[in-house]
């Protein structure tokens, strides 16, 4: 089976692969580029090399929001494939270079998906400090209980009750000047605020989402 060649050229016996470090540093001193410009270019690839093996543990519904052609995304399912280490190094410095290639607009695409599979969405981290609003305002306040229930009733009030009667009395310090300790109730408190606001509602249905951002801003 012949072998297939990589597209590059020599310089003083040298072989350069297009796309390379090397070949981007070359380009850099036929520019008339600085030091600290050339230190900067490796920089930015070394910092393309992580995110592009960053693609390979990315969710598949992210992964499939990004304009990747089929080409890069061959080569990704190709690395998660490979085992040999020899084998896989040299299948990220050909996803390395794909990175290198990226127009800046999927180039960004790709930082974005990263960073949310990181950090979560906007709406993800929105929906959990609502939860936490919720949480914080069915122990302190007597009458949160029956506004949630009106905006959710499907709750189960008596657990919820219950829960919050455990949460007030774990408050509590054993000793004065004590930290609050918190058990499992406000936890418990937490999971049920959260599978309520992230839970399909009828169209008949109100959720609570919008009324704890108005009254927390």
């Amino acid at each position: 089976m012949s072998r297939k060649l990589k597209k590059g050229y020599f310089v003083r016996g040298e072989f350069v692969a297009e796309g390379s470090e090397r070949d981007l540093e070359l380009k850099a001193e036929l520019k008339g580029t600085t030091d600290q410009s050339r230190t900067d270019l490796k920089r930015e690839s070394t910092e393309l090399q992580k995110l592009g093996e960053e693609l390979l543990t990315l969710r598949a519904d992210l992964l499939a929001r990004l304009a990747l052609s089929e080409k890069f995304k061959d080569a990704i399912t190709d690395a998660k494939r490979i085992t040999n280490f020899e084998g896989k190094r040299r299948q990220m410095q050909f996803i390395g270079k794909l990175m290198r290639q990226l127009e800046p607009d999927v180039l960004s695409g790709v930082r974005a998906a990263v960073d949310e599979q990181a950090n979560g969405s906007a709406a993800d981290n929105l929906v959990l400090h609502q939860c936490e609003i919720w949480r914080d305002r069915l122990i302190a306040d007597e009458d949160a209980a029956a506004q949630w229930i009106t905006q959710n009733p499907r709750t189960d009030i008596q657990q919820l009750r219950a829960l919050i009667r455990q949460a007030r009395k774990d408050a509590v310090p054993e000793k004065p000047g004590a930290a609050v300790r918190h058990g499992r109730a406000y936890r418990d408190i937490f999971q049920l605020v959260r599978e309520a606001l992230t839970a399909v509602p009828d169209n008949d249905t109100p959720t609570g989402v919008f009324h704890v951002s108005r009254e927390a801003s």
